[in-house]
This record gives C-alpha cells, sequence and structure tokens, in this order.
C-alpha cells in the first residue's frame, strides 16, 4: 500500500496497538470529539480486532461511516480491500489494525491503488509497556517502527517517560510521543532523566549512557556548551568504506532495546586532532565539550563532541558488560 499522498487519491488512517490499549477510544475521539469526519461525506472504518469498547454503529452510520469488521487475517486481502473500495466508495478510510498481525500485511499490500496512508498512531498501555516489551517484543516494536505517533495513555506520576522515550526512539528516530494520564489529559512535565541535566559537566554511567545519548540526539540544544565523559568503544577503522574523515573518531556502546535482534551501535562523532593515534576498537574514557552545529555525519545540526582528553580503559569483563540498555 503506498505510504506517499498525491492528489486524487483516498487517504488511510492506520491505528496500532494490542488490544485494550486505546485503540477504539482513540479512534472514536478522532472521528466525533475532533471533527475529523466532519471533512469528508463519506468514510470507511475497518475493524480488525473486538476489543472491550464498542462503537455505536448508528452513530457511525449519522456521521457518514460505514463500518465492516475483519476478524480473521485471512480475510485481510488485497480482493477484500478492493470490493470494500467497490462498495462504500470512501473519500477516507479509517483501519483499527489487529495488534497481533505482522505489519507488513498492511504495509507490503500493492494496492488499492488509490489508497495511501498518511499517518499511523499507536496506542500503548504505559501500565503494560515494560512487560509487553519483554515478553512481545517482536510484535510490539513492529508497530512502533511503523508508527508516526506513539501515544502512551494510562499514565501517572510514576511513569518513568525518559525511559519510554528512549525504547521508542531506538526503535524509531522520527515517531512523534504524547504521554496521555488516566483522566484524559496530556502530561506535558518534562522527562525525568537519571542525571543531573543542569549540571555543566556530566558524568554518565554506564548504566545512563543509552538514555543520555537519546535525549542527546533529540535535543542538542539543550546540551550546547556542557561537558560530558564517559567510557565508550571506539569506531576508527583505518581503512575501507568505513573510514572517517580526518581527525575524526566515534566513541560509543552498543545498545540493546529488548533482544539480541535489536543491539545497535550509537556513538557521537569525535572532533580531535589525535584521531588517528586512537585505535580502532579500543576502549577509551572520554572527557568533551558538546556542540550543537552542523556536521556531515547528521546533514544537518546536530551533537558533536570536542574532546579535552581521551584516556585508554579497560575492556568490561563480560560480553553483556559491554552492553548499555534503555532501562
Amino acid at each position: 500500500m503506498n505510504t506517499e499522498e498525491t492528489d486524487g487519491e483516498i487517504p488511510v488512517y492506520v491505528f496500532f496497538g494490542f488490544m485494550d490499549s486505546g485503540k477504539t477510544t482513540l479512534i472514536k475521539e478522532t472521528l466525533f470529539q475532533n471533527g475529523f469526519a466532519d471533512d469528508f461525506d463519506r468514510c470507511l472504518l475497518i475493524a480488525c480486532e473486538d476489543g472491550d469498547e464498542e462503537y455505536d454503529e448508528d452513530e457511525l452510520k449519522e456521521n457518514g461511516i460505514d463500518f465492516v469488521e475483519i476478524d480473521d487475517q485471512k480475510d485481510f486481502t488485497l480482493e477484500k480491500m478492493k470490493s470494500l473500495q467497490d462498495k462504500y466508495d470512501p473519500q477516507a478510510i479509517f483501519i483499527e489494525y489487529n495488534g497481533t498481525w505482522e505489519s507488513s500485511l498492511l504495509y507490503e499490500m500493492d494496492g488499492p491503488d488509490d489508497w495511501v496512508i498518511v499517518q499511523s498512531l499507536c496506542t500503548v498501555d504505559a501500565t503494560t509497556f515494560e512487560m509487553y516489551l519483554k515478553n512481545m517484543g517482536t510484535m510490539i516494536k513492529e508497530q512502533m517502527f511503523r508508527a508516526d505517533v506513539i501515544i502512551f495513555n494510562r499514565c501517572d506520576d510514576s511513569t518513568p517517560k525518559a525511559k519510554f522515550r528512549a525504547n521508542v526512539k531506538g526503535l524509531n528516530r522520527r515517531a512523534q510521543i504524547v504521554y496521555e494520564r488516566k483522566d484524559g489529559s496530556i502530561d506535558n512535565r518534562p522527562d525525568e532523566l537519571p542525571f543531573d541535566i543542569n549540571a555543566d559537566e556530566l558524568h554518565i554511567t554506564d548504566a545512563d549512557y543509552a538514555l543520555w545519548f537519546m535525549d542527546c540526539m533529540d535535543n542538542a540544544k539543550k546540551y550546547d556548551g556542557k561537558t560530558v565523559d564517559y567510557k565508550g568503544l571506539v569506531y576508527n577503522p583505518t581503512e575501507g568504506k568505513g573510514k572517517l574523515r580526518k581527525g575524526t573518531f566515534v566513541a560509543g556502546r552498543f545498545a540493546m532495546t529488548c533482544c539480541v535482534q535489536d543491539i545497535q551501535f550509537l556513538g557521537l562523532p569525535c572532533r580531535y586532532d589525535k584521531a588517528d593515534e586512537i585505535k580502532h576498537k579500543s576502549w577509551v574514557h572520554v572527557t568533551a565539550k558538546i556542540k550543537n552545529e552542523f556536521a556531515r555525519e547528521y546533514r544537518g545540526k546536530g551533537p558533536v563532541l570536542y574532546p579535552i582528553k581521551v584516556e585508554p580503559a579497560e575492556k568490561p569483563a563480560t560480553q553483556e558488560e559491554e552492553l548499555v540498555y534503555f532501562n
């Protein structure tokens, strides 16, 4: 199914999330409370699972919204979508997707030609997120990877927003994240970080590295001019396609979101006149000034480190200790 909108095509809005995560409530709020359906004469709502929250089909009809249920994954086919297009001739389509189905079933569907996915949203129950991430990681990560907006609902003062945000950004850097409290209001409190962001010098432990890295990447301005120190693994190949430009090395850590398949290297470029002396795959302790500036690596502005000192560091005793985590 297409993901780029052009004139004359039918916008498709996809709602991801496990059962009871709030998808149905979000769709009803979008259609009725926010008046979204008023922009179209004819809409089609396709529900792929039957949760506790139900739709009022009479209310849908009164607002020009046709309602179809598809409970079996084998019935979610291109032929079925084309038949719905012919029958209802919708101007906009809303799909409440089944949280246990692979999203590729939808995104790799070759048509209908007029349907264009313009936005995907994922609802997440903040009270069960960590449990699902641990036990059903592949499913929930696939949904978050596809989403333009991720809504953590049922939040309260104890919700670890910084940890959740780091988990999301480790999978999907472009996603907008919204935290909604149990009463439906938006939680705009700043994310609480496990280090003092107001300090001029930031001492980043292994346990805090992943959270710091993601926050620094997303909010480089607030780190501009600060000094940071941390232990990192060096990326600095001397030859081959991955060779860095002169005077640059990268110091970072391998981070794991929730399982081995998700391990990725998180590192920041370091501008250093002795970069060629820093051995590839060595361990170092870096103390550096952070600058928010244009960098070729980002194709725009981002955090760049200017080391004050680079000292050899001991390699962690085990492979597990080499990794950093988002929790």
